[in-house]
């Protein structure tokens, strides 16, 4: 709100006392004094006022064009929504990298999603920009995007390393998984039948 519109007398107030104004001055000129007839047409006016101001409503943005106060709301909500999907994709690119270094994504998948991904947030981070970032939102990103480079070292790190194996691949090898001697199927170190063929371990 602006200090010229703080001081000001707003529509909704101007119609507001006109139609108590105008229900004041149909009571006093009414020829019929039964207090249900003065109510009833108390109330007329007074709905007849909420109606002038909701057609004033109406055609106001067709004659006058938006208010700054409108344009802004609109654009808060744009950006509310933009650095929503922006928080989404970047947790989507975090999960992709995680997903690769687990090697559940082949890395042609790796690239392909990454490089959409990635249009995408840059495409959202323009558009952001487009509608004005502030000081402390460009802080932000500067430290979200120092914490990446810290994500993706580690995780070169981690890839480097020799002995990184998917998880399920870790814990089978740890457990002393049985043969069947009938179809050579691998059985879990507690069964005492093979879960392929039946046959008794």
């Amino acid at each position: 709100m602006t200090s010229t519109e703080a001081g000001g007398l707003r529509p909704w107030q101007f119609f507001l006392v006109g139609s108590f104004v105008a229900a004041t001055a149909a009571v006093l000129l009414a020829r019929e004094t039964h207090p249900a007839a003065l109510v009833l047409m108390s109330v007329a006016v007074c709905t007849a006022g909420f109606v002038g101001f909701g057609v004033y409503r109406m055609l106001t943005p067709l004659v006058v064009g938006e208010s700054a106060r409108w344009r802004a709301q609109r654009s808060s909500g744009a950006r509310t929504a933009l650095e929503r999907e922006k928080q989404l994709v970047l947790r989507s690119i975090k999960e992709l990298d995680f997903d690769r270094a687990m090697r559940k994504v082949s890395d042609r998948d790796f690239d392909d999603m990454r490089a959409r991904l990635s249009q995408r947030a840059l495409g959202l981070m323009q558009q952001l920009d487009a509608l004005g970032d502030s000081g402390e939102e460009a802080r932000e990103a500067t430290a979200s995007s120092g914490y990446r480079a810290a994500i993706e070292h580690d995780l070169a790190e981690l890839l480097a390393r020799e002995d990184v194996r998917p998880v399920a691949t870790q814990t089978s090898a740890s457990r002393g998984a049985q043969p069947c001697g009938g179809c050579g199927t691998r059985n879990d170190e507690d069964a005492r039948f093979c879960k392929a063929c039946g046959h008794a371990l």
